[in-house]
């Protein structure tokens, strides 16, 4: 690798790692603000939304810049690659961060209601597995990473949940059934964040290991083996 795209791959990582931060934190505002219905917090990250745009776009342009001017090949091509996908990702993630902060804006609007529904699992579980997966972006850990592909059937399972909880509480209180649904957009919006944490975390395992994984199932090895020969765990 020359010193020229040497630097200019190293500048590309700083400002993914930097746009990482910053979406994570608005994120965590977000939910911070739907928690204690803070019309400020929310509207705060509601108008800052155009800096993370601005910085997808730096990024997109300074991809396309080493493409260009030094035609990179192997690693720093999946590298280039990576950064491409990884800033789309985040950018989308920013976005449901301001999608949060709309819900909290409406709610904050209307009269206080009692969640029955365990709203704390999903919101603990989709913000664990978006730190994990920028933190195994940052150390370049397949192995966190892999952790991360593993958890997001369990975001699934708890948004389906609250589908069924929001179905039938809308039928007990019709009168609170605009609230129910925001807390149910919000529940989506948090299980959309776990999805492209995956993507980042999948993005990480091929820039590690130079495997495309996504579409692929995500039990342990062994039962990968079983599930595409089944016969070969027969004894003989």
């Amino acid at each position: 690798m020359s010193r020229h795209l040497s630097n200019a791959i190293g500048k590309l990582k700083n400002k993914i790692i930097a746009l990482a931060g910053l979406v994570e934190t608005r994120v965590h505002l977000a939910v911070k603000s739907l928690e204690e219905l803070n019309e400020k917090t929310a509207q705060e990250i509601i108008d800052s939304d155009m800096e993370i745009d601005q910085v997808e776009v730096e990024i997109e342009e300074e991809c396309l810049k080493i493409l260009a001017l030094h035609q990179p090949v192997a690693i720093d091509l999946r590298i280039i690659i990576s950064a491409l996908k990884i800033n789309i990702d985040l950018e989308r993630i920013g976005d449901l961060a301001v999608n949060i902060a709309e819900r909290t804006l409406f709610l904050c609007n209307k009269p206080p209601i009692k969640l029955l529904f365990d709203f704390a699992e999903i919101r603990q579980k989709s913000l664990s597995m978006l730190k994990d997966s920028l933190d195994s972006l940052m150390r370049l850990d397949a192995d966190l990473a892999k952790k991360v592909r593993n958890s997001d059937d369990e975001v699934d399972q708890i948004n389906r949940q609250m589908y069924i909880y929001v179905g039938t509480e809308g039928k007990k209180t019709p009168d609170q059934i605009d609230s129910l649904l925001s807390y149910l957009s919000v529940s989506r919006h948090l299980e959309r964040v776990a999805d492209y944490a995956t993507n980042i975390a999948e993005d990480v395992i091929y820039l590690v290991e130079g495997t495309i994984v996504r579409h692929r199932p995500t039990f342990p090895e062994d039962q990968i083996k079983h599930h595409l020969n089944p016969a070969s765990d027969k004894k003989i």
